[in-house]
C-alpha cells in the first residue's frame, strides 16, 4: 500500500480527486448557463475580451500576500534544513569554529521585580564585614544561534516519533519551490492555457457547438500520447486499457453530438481550431505535471495568481491587434453584461479552476482532462429537470459510455500494472495461432503424414 507524506493511500487520493472533479464539473455546468445567457441574451461574443477578463481574475489570489501571513513568511524566510549529527567531543563541541556560529553578543538588562531588589539589596548591604557579598550583573549577555543549529537543537529535544513528523515536515519545507520557481512555471503555461481557452471559445463562433465538443474531447487522446512520452510518475504509463477508454468516451461523446451535428466533407477553420485548443490543453497540463509532479511542493492558488497577473500584464496590446485586424472589435459590455461576466469568471474560472487542478494532482492529468467530458451528460440532466427538454434515445445511448469511460480510467489508472485488454489480446491471440497450426497440420497430404509416421517408427526401430 502506498502512503505518500500525509499519511494519505492512493486509494484515497483517487477518491478524493474524483469527488473534487465530479464537483468542479458542477461548477461548470452553472457556468455554462450563464456563458449562455451572456452570449444569447445579452449579445456579448467577444471571446479574446471574455477569456481576458476571466484570466486576470485569477489576479486575486495575489492578494493573499496582503492578508495571509504565512505566504509572506514561506516565501521570504531561507528553507531551514535538518541534518543529524553524529557524537561530537568535548573538545569539538567547545571549538573557536562552533562558537563562531553564534552571533555576536547583545547585552540587555534583566528584568526584576521590586521584591528581587529589595531582597537583593538587604542582603548586600550586611553590617558584619567579615561576610563576603556577591554582587551580580544588572546585564545579561545574549548569543542567537543560526536557525538551521536552532532547529537541529530543538529537533534533539524531542521524541523519536515527534523527531519523525519534525523531519518530514522539514524535508516537505525543503522541497517546496520558491516564489521564482513557481513564478517560472507559471509564465509558460500561462500561454499555453490562455490560447487553448481562447481558440476554444473562437471555435464556438466558428462551427457548431457538437463539432467542437466531439474535437475538444480528443484532448484525452493527446494527453494519454504526451503523458506516456513526458511521464511524472508510473500512474501516467500507456496501456491499451486505458486505450480503450479514451476511444469509448470519444464515441459517446460523438454519438451525443450526432443528433446537433451537421456532417461536412471539407474541414472548417472552427474544426481545426478546437483540435488545436484540445491539443494546448493536453500540452500545458502534461508540462505542468512533469515539472510538479506533486500538489506539497508549489501553492496552487498562488500559482493561479501569477497566471492572473501574467495574463494582465502581457496580454492586454491584443486588443489593438484584434481590433485593427478586425477579427474582434474592442467594446465594453453593459452594467449586466459585466455582472454576469463576473460572476461567470469567479465560478467558472477563478474557484474552479484550482479545484480541478488540485483533483488532477490527486488522481492523473489524464482522468483531469477525461473528467471535463462528464459535463455534457450533466447538462443534459439539467436540461431535463430544469427545462424539461426532450432527447433523443441515440442521445441518451451517447451518454453511458461518456460517463463509464471516466470511471474506467479510474480504475485503470489506479491499477496502473494490470492490463486486462492486452490479457484478452493476448490470450486470443495464443488460441488463433494453436487453432490454425492444427488447421496446417490436419490438411497436410495423407502421403507426408504416412511418410512422416514411417520415419519416425523406423527411427525408433534402430
Amino acid at each position: 500500500m502506498e502512503v505518500n507524506s500525509i499519511g494519505q493511500t492512493k486509494a484515497h487520493r483517487f477518491i478524493l480527486g474524483s469527488i473534487l472533479l465530479i464537483l468542479v464539473d458542477l461548477f461548470w455546468v452553472s457556468s455554462s448557463e450563464l456563458t449562455k445567457f451572456i452570449d444569447m441574451k445579452e449579445t456579448f461574443q467577444k471571446p479574446f475580451f471574455c477569456t481576458y477578463v476571466k484570466n486576470s481574475m485569477f489576479t486575486l489570489y495575489l492578494l493573499g500576500f496582503l492578508f495571509w501571513p504565512p505566504w509572506r513568511e514561506t516565501y521570504s524566510r531561507p528553507p531551514v534544513t535538518y541534518t543529524y549529527l553524529e557524537e561530537e567531543t568535548d573538545e569539538e563541541i567547545y571549538s573557536p569554529e562552533l562558537n563562531r556560529s553564534l552571533s555576536n553578543p547583545v547585552f540587555v538588562p534583566i528584568k526584576t521585580s521590586d521584591r528581587d531588589v529589595r531582597d537583593y539589596n538587604s542582603g548586600t548591604e550586611s553590617d558584619d564585614s567579615s561576610v563576603k557579598s556577591v554582587r551580580f550583573s544588572k546585564l545579561a549577555e545574549v548569543r542567537q544561534m543560526s536557525e538551521s543549529e536552532a532547529a537541529e537543537a530543538l529537533l534533539a529535544r524531542l521524541s523519536y516519533q515527534a523527531s519523525l513528523r519534525a523531519g518530514e515536515l522539514a524535508q516537505r519545507a525543503a522541497a517546496k519551490f520558491t516564489i521564482l520557481k513557481v513564478a517560472s512555471i507559471a509564465f509558460l503555461f500561462c500561454l499555453l492555457w490562455f490560447m487553448g481557452h481562447y481558440f476554444f471559445q473562437l471555435a464556438l463562433t466558428k462551427t457548431e457547438i457538437g463539432m467542437v465538443n466531439v474535437l475538444s474531447s480528443t484532448s484525452s487522446l493527446f494527453t494519454l500520447f504526451l503523458a506516456s512520452i513526458f511521464p511524472s510518475g508510473a500512474v501516467d504509463r500507456m496501456s491499451l486499457s486505458k486505450l480503450f477508454a479514451v476511444v469509448l468516451n470519444i464515441v459517446g461523446i460523438a454519438i451525443i453530438s450526432y443528433t446537433n451535428m451537421t456532417l461536412r466533407s471539407e474541414i472548417t477553420l472552427g474544426s481545426i481550431l478546437a483540435l488545436f485548443s484540445a491539443l494546448l490543453h493536453a500540452s500545458c497540463l502534461v508540462y505542468l505535471r512533469k515539472k510538479v509532479n506533486n500538489e506539497e511542493k508549489m501553492d496552487i492558488p498562488l500559482f493561479f495568481g501569477f497566471i492572473g497577473f501574467f495574463s494582465l500584464i502581457l496580454l492586454w496590446p491584443l486588443f489593438f491587434f484584434l481590433h485593427f485586424s478586425g477579427l474582434e472589435k474592442f467594446e465594453l459590455p453593459s452594467k449586466e453584461q459585466t455582472l454576469f461576466l463576473l460572476l461567470n469568471g469567479l465560478m467558472g474560472t477563478v474557484i474552479s479552476e484550482v479545484v480541478w487542478l488540485w483533483g488532477c494532482f490527486y488522481t492523473s492529468s489524464l482522468i483531469a482532462i477525461m473528467s471535463i467530458s462528464l459535463t455534457i451528460p450533466m447538462t443534459t440532466v439539467a436540461d431535463i429537470l430544469l427545462k424539461k427538454t426532450q432527447y433523443s434515445n441515440l442521445f441518451m445511448t451517447g451518454t453511458i459510455p461518456a460517463v463509464s469511460s471516466f470511471f474506467i480510467i479510474i480504475f485503470f489508472s489506479h491499477y496502473e500494472n494490470w492490463d486486462p485488454v492486452l490479457n484478452v489480446l493476448r490470450c486470443v491471440y495464443i488460441s488463433v495461432c494453436r487453432r490454425t497450426r492444427f488447421i496446417r497440420f490436419s490438411e497436410m497430404p495423407s502421403e507426408q503424414t504416412e511418410s512422416l509416421i514411417g520415419i519416425n517408427s523406423n527411427e525408433h526401430e534402430a
